[in-house]
């Protein structure tokens, strides 16, 4: 399962020009699940999405999470984060998990950072998306739950 985490002051998703989710101070979280990911995977991103300290503190450390500011999370599904573009000038899609795989794990995610209190927001599996956001920082992360990266 891979992820990039963007610290953002706004983000919102819209399929068909209506507004499907929408966030103020938080976190947009772009997931991606590879074939063979499992529980663990989704355990571990959880965890890494729920806890990273990348909000600034009264001394302006990165030294707070999205629960600590009562921040928002805003969760899209992006399979092209398994892309494979070592070789050629096309990717390759054969690491990305089947969309049944897919969409259960996604939902397992947020379904666990939606157990631990946090308010989260999503797009629509399989549909064109278009996500707005304005990313604060600009902080960004890359996680890997096979820490392949």
């Amino acid at each position: 399962m891979r992820a990039v985490v963007q610290r953002v002051t706004q983000a919102q998703v819209s399929v068909d020009n209506d507004s499907v989710g929408r966030i103020g101070p938080g976190l947009l979280v772009y997931l991606g699940v590879a074939d063979g990911d499992g529980d663990s995977d989704v355990t571990y991103m959880v965890d890494k999405i729920s806890n990273l300290r990348i909000f600034q503190d009264e001394a302006g450390k990165m030294n707070l999470n999205v629960q600590a500011i009562g921040g928002q999370i805003l969760v899209i599904s992006n399979f092209t984060l398994c892309g494979d573009c070592r070789k050629g000038r096309r990717p390759g899609f054969d690491l990305a998990a089947p969309p049944e795989l897919a969409d259960a794990l996604y939902g397992q995610a947020v379904a666990g950072l939606r157990a631990l209190g946090l308010p989260v927001e999503t797009g629509r599996f399989q549909a064109h998306m278009h996500v707005q956001s304005e990313n604060d920082g600009p902080v960004t992360f890359l996680l890997d739950s096979r820490k392949l990266l």
